[in-house]
This record gives C-alpha cells, structure tokens and sequence, in this order.
C-alpha cells in the first residue's frame, strides 16, 4: 500500500513523501489563484496536494513523478487532470 505523507514548509510550498516499493520525496508549489480554482476554496492545500498525488499515482509509478514541480505542470501531462480534480471537490447535487 503506498503512503502519501504531505508537509507543508510555507504557504505555497509542500514537501510530498511517498511511501511505496521505492520512497520518493517531491517538492510542490502552488499558486493561490490555482489552488482556489481547482478546490473552489472548499479545501486546504494540503487535501489538494494530496488528491493530486493520488491522481498521479492511478497514472504512474512515484519513480516517474518529478520530484519538483508547480502542481500547474500536472495538466501538461494529463490534460485530464483539471476537470478530475474540480470535480473531486464538487459537492454532489442535493436530491
């Protein structure tokens, strides 16, 4: 089972360690504008980093994940990624 283990270091930076066959470190920044589009402010950053690195762990191996990056770059990758991770945090309709 792999572990995903977020450090916040200052308010736009995070330190993510992973915990799986090989442990990887990586360090991640976000810009604010960013972080509110993709959670729509309902969530910290750090549930945001780590349901990215959920994201990107369903898609490759932690060895393949660059070990520092914007989390901006996810979507060059996986043009996916945006419309995934808005609706992770997109309360369900009221029925």
């Amino acid at each position: 089972m792999t572990k995903i283990t977020v450090n916040k270091l200052d308010e736009h930076t995070f330190e993510v360690a992973i915990e799986a066959n090989s442990a990887t470190t990586h360090r991640v920044t976000i810009a604010p504008d960013y972080a509110n589009t993709l959670s729509q402010g309902r969530f910290d950053n750090e549930v945001l980093i780590r349901r990215s690195f959920e994201f990107l762990l369903e898609r490759e191996p932690n060895t393949s994940i660059l070990r520092s990056f914007d989390l901006s770059v996810i979507s060059r990758y996986f043009p996916e990624y945006e419309r995934t991770i808005a609706q992770a945090f997109t309360p369900p309709p009221n029925a």
